[in-house]
C-alpha cells in the first residue's frame, strides 16, 4: 500500500510540474515574422495618415499585430538589435505593452513575441475615451528610466516624450498603409493604471494609442 502511495505521489508531482511548464508556456505568445510586403508606399502613407476615434471591435490577426508592433518598434537590424524607431543614446527605454481583450502583454522586440503581464481585459483603464474598452488593441508606452542610466530626470522626461513620438507616428503610417484605425491619446488616468499594470516608481506612462479596423 505505501509503494502505491508513493508511486501516486510521484505522479502527481509529475502531472503539477507539466500543468506549470504548460502554464509558463501560455505567458508567452510567438509572433509570426512581420510582413515586408505590401501596404501603400511612404508617399500615399503621409497622405493617409489621420486621427480615428471611432473603430470596430473585430480583433486584429496575430499577423496584423506582428506587423504593427514590428512598424513600431521591432528590430529591423538584427546584428546590431537596432530598431524602426531612434531612441537617445539607442537606451531604447520606451516598452509598448499592449491591451488586449484577453491581458496585458509586454512587447518583446527582440523575440518578436508578447509575454503576458496579467490575464485581464484593462482596454479601458488604458484611456478616458469611452472607445477605448471595446476597440481591439490599446498600446501603452512606457518610459523605463532605469535602461537611461544616470542623468538628469528632466532629460529623461525630454527624451522618452521625444523617443514615444517616433513610435506613435511609425504606428499611425503602418496604419494608414494597411487600413487601419488609429488615434494617440494623452488623456490617460496614469496613476491608477500604473498601479493596474503593477509597474515601478522608475517606470512612466507617456502616452497610450488604439488600433483597430475602421468602425463600418
Amino acid at each position: 500500500m505505501k509503494g502505491i502511495l508513493s508511486t501516486f505521489a510521484a505522479f502527481a508531482f509529475v502531472l503539477c510540474l507539466a500543468a506549470s511548464v504548460c502554464a509558463d508556456a501560455q505567458k508567452t505568445v510567438q509572433l509570426p515574422e512581420p510582413q515586408m510586403e505590401g501596404g501603400k508606399t511612404l508617399m500615399q502613407a503621409l497622405k493617409a495618415r489621420c486621427t480615428t476615434r471611432e473603430f470596430s471591435t473585430e480583433a486584429l490577426s496575430a499577423q496584423e499585430l506582428s506587423n504593427l508592433l514590428w512598424a513600431a518598434c521591432g528590430v529591423n537590424r538584427p546584428d546590431k538589435g537596432l530598431r524602426t524607431a531612434p531612441t537617445a543614446m539607442d537606451k531604447q527605454e520606451i516598452d509598448v505593452y499592449v491591451a488586449l481583450a484577453d491581458g496585458l502583454y509586454l512587447y518583446d522586440a527582440k523575440a518578436n513575441a508578447l509575454d503576458l503581464v496579467l490575464a485581464q481585459d484593462l482596454r479601458e483603464a488604458t484611456g478616458k475615451q469611452p472607445f477605448v474598452k471595446d476597440a481591439p488593441v490599446n498600446l501603452v508606452f512606457v518610459a523605463d528610466y532605469a535602461k537611461m542610466g544616470d542623468v538628469p530626470k528632466d532629460v529623461k522626461d525630454f527624451y522618452s516624450a521625444t523617443d514615444t513620438g517616433y513610435i506613435s507616428q511609425n504606428v499611425y503610417l503602418y496604419c494608414a498603409s494597411a487600413g487601419l484605425a488609429t488615434v494617440v491619446r494623452g488623456w490617460v488616468d496614469r496613476e491608477p493604471l500604473a498601479k493596474a499594470m503593477n509597474l515601478r516608481s522608475d517606470q512612466k506612462i507617456i502616452l497610450a494609442q488604439t488600433v483597430g479596423y475602421p468602425k463600418k
